[in-house]
């Protein structure tokens, strides 16, 4: 069976635009994405896009043009715009179609997100015994991880500092100024161990990308990237989940090591092979994690990696080179696929600064979301 390539990438910069919906910021991003692939509006096929708090993704048709399109909208926690890349890969490899679109966008309002216990299935009074805010669950998950793997508070700061100097580089990122690791550290607490600049914030932004078939690739004269594998998964037993009412003295796997594994398995690489990463950092502890969780690394080994800049630009694994969440923010429904712009930018060898040195030729994203799903994928040139 022929791959499914990317050939368009687009992005509206995250952060706040005011004046412009978050569908109009996805809209950009279309736009964007078909001038890249150079394609027309009524060339593509199909759409898969999502949005969390920005209005339904199948209503962009008004803007770009009504063609009579099939446009399916997705929906699945911080794991939506991995999920849309999913459906929309698994379309093109059916046969179904041979052209198709992912798009992602989201503008939240200011302060953390809200979600709502009956979203999850859950009863009125979790919500108000606080146990819906999102910043006390991570800070309780990292505080367990440190405790049992050594994991000192300085290397939070380290995947903060990190991601802030990257996105010097990203011109789609939010917090484009460096931050010291003093100053990080000393910071105000949010939620102990995380001071303010250890958590991303909710924002605005919108990413599209355009797939094609490997014979429709050729057609374009677009260079081969290939989605060599895309994977979604659902938590297992004894997962220690966001919004989980109760969790295993001993901790099971992950919806991440599921997707993680699958995916390696079906791109037929392993760990060793990736040149670059972008892992689901909605906070600094959950870089941390994730590194174990995809199989770079094992739990407790991550002190070493950061203190030796290991996940730095130049180093054996370069993490998050726009900045990952922490400097770019999270919309939701754009942010599993401004990883996987990020990984395309890489492979073409476009990213200025912030490029990853040695030519890099495979690539690797990685989302998490509540209430325990998780998209990876990878790509190869």
């Amino acid at each position: 069976m022929n791959d499914v390539c990317i050939v368009g990438i687009g992005i509206h910069p995250f952060g706040r635009t005011e004046g412009l919906s978050g569908l109009e910021q996805g809209v950009h991003a279309v736009r964007q994405a078909l001038n890249d692939a150079g394609v027309e509006w009524r060339d593509i096929q199909f759409a898969y896009g999502g949005s969390d708090a920005a209005g339904n993704p199948d209503s962009m048709v008004e803007r770009l043009g009504l063609t009579g399109m099939q446009f399916i909208n997705v929906r699945n926690g911080c794991a939506t715009g991995g999920s849309a890349l999913f459906s929309t890969q698994m379309a093109i490899k059916s046969g179904e179609f041979d052209l198709g679109l992912a798009v992602g966008f989201d503008k939240h309002p200011r302060g953390a997100f809200n979600a709502l216990p009956s979203e999850y299935n859950l009863p009125e009074w979790y919500g108000e015994a606080g146990y819906m805010i999102t910043t006390q669950f991570f800070a309780a998950k990292i505080t367990r991880y440190m405790h049992e793997h050594g994991i000192s508070p300085a290397t939070l700061g380290r995947v903060s500092e990190k991601a802030f100097r990257n996105a010097v580089h990203a011109p789609h990122a939010w917090r484009r100024e460096p931050v010291p690791l003093d100053v990080i550290m000393e910071a105000p607490l949010v939620s102990d161990p995380y001071t303010k600049y250890m958590f991303c914030s909710p924002a605005e932004g919108g990413v599209a990308l355009i797939l094609a078939s490997e014979k429709k690739a050729r057609e374009l004269g677009k260079p081969l990237i290939r989605l060599k594998a895309a994977t979604m998964r659902t938590r297992p037993p004894g997962s220690f989940e966001v919004f989980a009412p109760s969790i295993d003295i001993e901790r099971g796997g992950s919806a991440t090591m599921i997707a993680s594994a699958d995916a390696f398995h079906l791109a037929g690489i392993g760990p060793d092979d990736i040149d670059v990463a972008q892992l689901q950092d909605t906070e600094a502890g959950a870089e941390i994690m994730h590194m174990a969780e995809n199989g770079f690394c094992r739990d407790g080994e991550q002190d070493q990696w950061l203190a030796e800049g290991r996940t730095e630009i130049g180093g054996h694994l370069p993490v998050n080179t726009d900045g990952g969440c922490l400097a770019c923010g999270e919309p939701i429904g754009a942010s599993g696929l401004r990883q996987v712009y990020e990984n395309v930018v890489q492979l073409r060898q476009d990213g200025g600064g912030r490029q990853v040195p040695g030519n890099p030729r495979t690539a690797y994203s990685h989302v998490y979301g509540a209430p325990g799903v998780s998209a990876v994928t990878i790509l190869e040139r």
